[in-house]
């Protein structure tokens, strides 16, 4: 499936503003506002990830800056109230970080980060040394795949595998992401799989189908 970005490596961002565990808490700020990102990974002198600091570990100093919480809070926000009182990253981070490696299809990325709730996973090597960092964003550029470059990969890796007998006749045509397959089938039993084939391909948004069965009737 030549030209489509099935693992992290494809989408990740390489340049990753990193802070050690003793960077200090206005660093930490300072550092996500000059690189515009929301969090950081936390790593040790060998760039191995020890966590990872996003925004949210940062606001509860401003949140309970000025208050006296009641006991209620204090008990509900433990962690938060912690952190309200941290100085450095080591006070701040969330460790262990949920990494995620290199050659790790994006569908599992996507899910390991719908699962917890994150909006980016670092990349590690099997050393657990940062590679990189791959987001939300990150994982939507294959829905940028040029429609002809996805009906390609359809043709190639779906049609001419499913229905190359030469009583199968069946057209592409992608459009928004859209993929419509058209023609006449043997085997209208293998509709169904080409279409789940079909979803798998990376940038499809949908699939639909204008086949006819091999008396010319409609699938």
């Amino acid at each position: 499936m030549h030209g489509s970005p099935h693992i992290v490596s494809d989408v990740m961002t390489r340049t990753v503003a990193t802070v050690g565990r003793g960077t200090a808490f206005k660093d930490v700020v300072r550092i996500m506002q000059d690189r515009k990102v929301s969090a950081v990974p936390v790593v040790d002198a060998a760039d191995r990830v020890l966590g990872i600091v996003s925004e949210a570990d940062l606001l509860p100093k401003e949140e309970f800056r000025d208050s006296d919480p009641d006991r209620g809070t204090q008990l509900r926000r433990l962690s938060d109230l912690a952190k309200a009182g941290s100085l450095t990253v080591e006070e701040l981070m969330t460790s262990p970080a949920l990494t995620v490696l290199p050659d790790a299809t994006l569908a599992q990325a996507a899910r390991e980060m719908a699962r917890a709730r994150v909006k980016r996973l670092p990349v590690v090597d099997a050393d657990g040394r940062l590679e990189g960092i791959v987001s939300r964003a990150d994982l939507l550029k294959v829905f940028l795949r040029d429609d002809e470059e996805i009906a390609e990969e359809i043709r190639r890796e779906v049609v001419s595998y499913l229905f190359h007998t030469p009583e199968s006749s069946v057209m592409v045509e992608v459009r928004d992401g859209v993929a419509t397959l058209a023609g006449r089938v043997r085997d209208t039993s293998l509709v169904p799989v080409a279409a789940r084939l079909v979803r798998a391909v990376e940038g499809v948004v949908d699939v639909e189908f204008a086949l006819d069965g091999p008396d010319g009737s409609a699938v």
